[in-house]
Order: structure tokens, then C-alpha cells, then sequence
């Protein structure tokens, strides 16, 4: 219900009608046969709209699903770590966060004690303050080195926007062409016409051969024989 004495009224059609009581604007929606919605209730006056109240909250709902659907949610990513990492295993975990960073995901990367390592904590954290700095164009350092346990973590975030999912681009050859222009240029697999098909045969020029003489037909000797002979 709105309390406020008077608003400002946009008809149904987006038309507006001014500063009027908050009564009159009630009476004016039903007698047109709408709902008085404020649709942006900070404003002084209060704006309000005849409208109808169940298909605003349908498009309403449409548009915020439409917005999710463009959205990709970040991710919280862990990448662990030792005290005793050999350069290339900590080579292989510096680029898997940029990976993550890049995808705009937040990272957390932990170094884990074991046994009496916990009493060398000072190792663990030089070593993330390392893996830190050679991250540093990706990602800003959000949480700083903090000992919980036999394990010390750091939380990164990414300087990168989250990636959206976008649709396949179209796939090409090898030389470049589009594949679908390719098809096109590519014969069908049905019957080829005769020129096409000799096309890459030599032909010889044709030779008139002069009509042979007709030879006389033997003579044909016809007996007759009676009856009964």
C-alpha cells in the first residue's frame, strides 16, 4: 500500500499525467482497470504507473533471469603448496593460477606444514610472498600471510573481469576458408555431367568416314513345289 499523500502518475501508455494525490491516482488506476505500482519509490515525489501488477512482476522476473543467465559467478579456487616444492612444481602452480585469475576467479593459495616444518613458519610465508610476486600482474594480494594450524594462506584476487560464456565462433580450415563456404565449392556426391566428367580428357579431332559402297544382295531362288509331288 502506498502511504505517501501524493505521487506522480505515468498512465499505462507512458504518458505523464503529473503530481496528484495518492486517492485520485488510486481511483484513476481502477477506473481504468490497473494497478497503481510505484516504480521508483526514492524519487520526490514517489513515481507511480498504471500498469498491471501480476505482468510486471512476470517481466520483472524475466529480465533478472536474462541477467543471470550473462552472468558467470566467481570461484573460489585453492592451490597448495610445500615447503620443500621443487622450482618446476612451483613453476606448474605459478601458471595455474594465472589461470584461474584470468578466468576471474578469486584464488587462495596455502603452504602445509607437516610434523616439525610448523617451527620453520618463516619458509612458508617467504614462499608465498614469492608465489605472490610472480602473480602480481593478475591478481592483488586480499589477504596476507596467516598462520591457522599446521597450514599458512594468502587469498588473492583477480584484476581480470569473469569471462562469460559466449557461443562457438565458426570453425575454418586449414587454408583459412570458411567451412562453410567450402561446402558450397565442394561437389555434390551425385552424377557428374559428361563434360564435366571428360573434362580432363585429351579429345581427338573427329575423322568423317566415307560411306562404304553396298554390296549387290545375292540372288534369291525361290522353288516352288506342288502338292502332293
Amino acid at each position: 500500500m502506498i502511504r505517501i499523500p501524493q505521487v506522480r502518475v505515468v498512465d499505462e501508455e507512458g504518458s505523464q499525467l503529473g503530481v496528484m494525490p495518492t486517492a485520485e491516482a488510486l481511483r484513476l488506476a481502477q477506473e481504468r482497470g490497473y494497478d497503481l505500482v510505484e516504480v521508483a519509490p526514492m524519487a520526490a515525489p514517489p513515481v507511480t504507473r498504471l500498469l498491471d501488477y501480476g505482468q510486471f512482476k512476470y517481466e520483472q522476473a524475466r529480465r533478472e533471469k536474462e541477467a543471470r543467465r550473462h552472468q558467470r559467478s566467481v570461484d573460489f579456487k585453492e592451490i597448495r603448496l610445500k615447503p620443500k616444492i621443487g622450482r618446476g612444481d612451483f613453476d606448474t602452480k605459478v601458471r595455474r593460477a594465472i589461470q584461474f585469475l584470468e578466468d576471474g576467479d578469486r584464488v587462495k593459495v596455502t603452504c602445509q606444514f607437516r610434523g616439525r616444518e610448523v617451527s620453520h613458519a618463516h619458509l612458508g610465508r617467504d614462499l608465498l610472498v614469492r608465489f605472490a610476486e610472480q602473480i602480481g600482474e593478475h591478481g592483488v594480494l586480499e589477504r596476507q600471510p596467516l598462520l591457522e594450524g599446521k597450514s599458512m594462506s594468502i587469498i588473492i584476487t583477480s584484476t581480470h573481469k569473469p569471462k562469460t560464456q559466449a557461443a562457438p565462433p565458426a570453425q575454418r580450415r586449414d587454408d583459412g576458408q570458411d567451412d562453410r563456404a567450402g561446402a558450397q565449392a565442394e561437389p555434390s556426391n551425385g552424377p557428374q555431367p559428361a563434360a564435366k566428367a571428360d573434362a580432363g580428357k585429351k579429345t581427338e579431332p573427329a575423322t568423317e568416314t566415307p560411306p562404304r559402297a553396298r554390296e549387290p544382295e545375292p540372288a534369291v531362288t525361290v522353288r516352288a513345289e506342288r502338292a502332293g509331288g
